[in-house]
């Protein structure tokens, strides 16, 4: 009988091993992942699930069902959270490859934290108003800051001097 903690070889020739440890999901897998923790994949991988779920069932059922005449800003909020709901697809598939979007969920949401939901809520008048559902839907922001690689992403995006 085979020990668990054996290496056992696979298709392609490297042995692995097959014993699951809740540390190696910390360690940086440059295998497979480029230097990316596979928590982070994980996480990335959720992040992405959630927005394609969640996001997109909001956002196209609003855009579906909506009646009457388009506010332009309105919809182009709608259209675009619907259309990052839709790519995020590939993100589940090809998380490292999508995070441009990562970054751009943080960004607009941070933004939005510090520059509407924050004045409101020294003001106290978060609490009660219309952006109070925003604000705590954009409070979750922290999983993407959490899920994202940031040195992968400043090495592969910001300082790679082949990209073009």
């Amino acid at each position: 009988m085979q020990s668990t903690s054996s290496p056992t070889p696979s298709d392609d020739g490297i042995q692995h091993s097959s014993r699951f440890s809740l540390l190696n999901i910390f360690k940086r897998d440059y295998e497979r992942y480029d230097g990316v923790p596979p928590i982070n994949i994980y996480l990335l991988k959720l992040l992405f699930t959630l927005m394609f779920f969640f996001l997109g069932y909001d956002s196209w059922s609003h855009i579906i069902h909506h009646t009457g005449p388009w506010d332009p800003a309105n919809s182009a909020a709608w259209f675009m959270w619907g259309s990052c709901a839709f790519i995020s697809f590939i993100g589940i598939l090809r998380p490292l490859k999508m995070l441009p979007i990562v970054l751009f969920e943080i960004t607009y949401k941070t933004a939005w934290l510090i520059v509407v939901a924050y004045p409101l809520y020294q003001r106290n008048e978060l609490i009660g108003s219309p952006a109070e559902g925003m604000a705590d839907n954009f409070m979750l922001v922290i999983l993407p800051i959490v899920a994202m690689p940031w040195r992968y992403f400043l090495r592969t995006y910001i300082m790679d001097k082949h990209a073009a």
